[in-house]
């Protein structure tokens, strides 16, 4: 289940499920029953539940819940945020089902309860929380009750992941059919708790009307194109990665950290083009990793005229400015893929409009460029001002479409975006990734799978959720350096799982 369906898209599959000949009451049964499943696995009968209903398709889920509680011993009291006469269609009729007490939502009546079913918006919440519902969603926050969300908790933008003011705070969140961006994306997923997917009868054959373009970053959706070294492969053909570094008082440990990642991550040879000064201690990192001498852009150019170099990162620690802008322009007018990263990007911040006009000359290139939001918002202000940089996911697509390369924007919940719309959410970075360096290491990771031969969206998607997973098999207490020797571990167990 990678693929996120946004509200409309989700809205679409109910509408193909029920001209399919699923009534709708039906698939509202089903959800109602999930999440009266899911309180009975955790919680045994006899508690006291409350569930909050709102005025929508999903106040209706939670008046079925309640009487699946009810038939089964749990002592459920239902509130009404609104009058039971406007309900509408399949809510209408769910609570004509409901044969109980029908109390009216009011921040005071959220009390002596041990399970609260939050069945109050929903995902498809577009607007600010205010007044009562704001005062009724801070009296669940308080109420010290397990909280289980019905589809998303309620006062989080089920495309965005956004607070919309205010937002329950739930312990776990039951969803149907596929889960939305905003259960992946932040601060929404910090409002899920652990999120369960369940079954309501919708087809999946729906999703092929449907076509979704944003997923789940998973090795499902990109282990098809992954390189598996074969038998009879060679280091020439898996790729000759090259990281570019700045001079003796930059920063170069970062281009290091780099080609340790690249060469980890698998390319068959990695150098370090590395001013002169820099040479000495650029070539301490590893007798694996060579180091060529290039001081300016003339002599990139120069280096690059070999075409088995065939994968470039620049951008760790190599230094802002008008000398790096020039280096970046010798990487982008040839054949071969390119990474940028960090200094790559902030050299041009007031200078975007030739850089994006390079990026679009090469639009059938592999190009991947690896912000995080403080670079983001300096290359891509205009795109930030007409759009809220909270909206990740949407910017992250505008810059991709807007440069034509492959945007990767780095986080808790790492966005990768395509010009042609695709979109992927990571969801596995441990919080001890946040660690001087490890941007620099998978900048080289993604270099390295570029250089195998992987498509720039796949190779970016790969690296993400790889780096992650370094990550978490290390644990707390990570450094940097520990990230490309965590990746033959995780790479064991991938190919186990690619090949069987």
């Amino acid at each position: 289940m990678l693929e996120l369906l946004t509200i409309s898209e989700m809205a679409a599959a109910d509408r193909l499920a029920i001209s399919a000949g699923i009534p709708g009451i039906e698939l509202m049964e089903r959800a109602g029953a999930a999440v009266a499943d899911a309180v009975s696995v955790a919680h045994l009968s006899g508690k006291r539940v409350l569930v909050v209903a709102g005025p929508g398709n999903n106040g209706g889920d939670g008046f079925i819940a309640a009487r699946h509680l009810a038939a089964r011993g749990y002592v459920v009291r239902l509130m009404l945020a609104g009058q039971t006469s406007r309900l509408k269609g399949d809510a209408a009729e769910a609570a004509k089902r409901w044969s109980g007490e029908i109390e009216p939502a009011q921040p005071g009546g959220v009390q002596s309860a041990d399970i609260l079913v939050d069945a109050l918006f929903g995902a498809g919440l577009d607007r600010r929380v205010e007044g009562e519902s704001r005062a009724l969603i801070e009296a669940i926050n308080a109420s010290g009750a397990h909280v289980i969300a019905v589809d998303l908790p309620s006062g989080i933008n089920g495309d965005s992941g956004a607070v919309m003011g205010v937002a329950v705070r739930a312990l776990e969140t039951v969803t149907f059919f596929r889960r939305k961006p905003g259960h992946v994306l932040l601060p929404g997923r910090q409002h899920c708790g652990p999120v369960s997917v369940a079954d309501i009868g919708i087809p999946a054959s729906t999703l092929e009307s449907i076509r979704p373009r944003t997923f789940l970053n998973a090795p499902g959706l990109w282990q098809d194109v992954f390189p598996i070294p074969r038998i009879e492969s060679h280091k020439y053909a898996r790729g000759h990665a090259v990281i570019v570094s700045g001079g003796l008082f930059a920063s170069t440990g970062a281009a290091r950290l780099a080609a340790r990642g690249a060469l980890r991550a698998g390319a068959g040879l990695v150098s370090i083009a590395s001013p002169r000064d820099a040479m000495a201690v650029n070539a301490m990192e590893s007798p694996s990793i060579m180091v060529r001498a290039v001081d300016s852009a003339d002599q990139l150019q120069a280096l690059l005229e070999d075409r088995r170099l065939n994968a470039i990162l620049l951008g760790p620690g190599g230094g802002v400015g008008p000398a790096m802008q020039e280096k970046v322009f010798s990487a982008l007018g040839g054949e071969r893929a390119v990474v940028l990263d960090a200094d790559a990007l902030t050299s041009f911040a007031d200078n975007s409009e030739r850089f994006f006009t390079a990026l679009a000359n090469r639009a059938s290139q592999s190009t991947i460029l690896t912000p995080h939001e403080g670079e983001f918002s300096r290359i891509f202000r205009t795109i930030c001002k007409k759009h809220s940089v909270k909206q990740k996911l949407e910017v992250c697509r505008y810059a991709s479409h807007e440069t034509h390369a492959i945007v990767l924007l780095k986080g808790a919940d790492t966005v990768v975006a395509g010009p042609d719309g695709r979109a992927a959410i990571a969801d596995n970075a441990p919080p001890w990734l946040a660690t001087a360096g490890s941007g620099d290491v998978l900048a080289g990771m993604a270099t390295a799978l570029l250089a195998q031969g992987m498509p720039a969206f796949e190779a970016a998607c790969a690296a993400v959720w790889l780096h992650g997973e370094a990550a978490r098999r290390v644990g707390p207490g990570l450094i940097s350096e520990d990230l490309p020797e965590a990746l033959p571990q995780v790479y064991r167990d991938l190919f186990q799982r690619i090949v069987h």
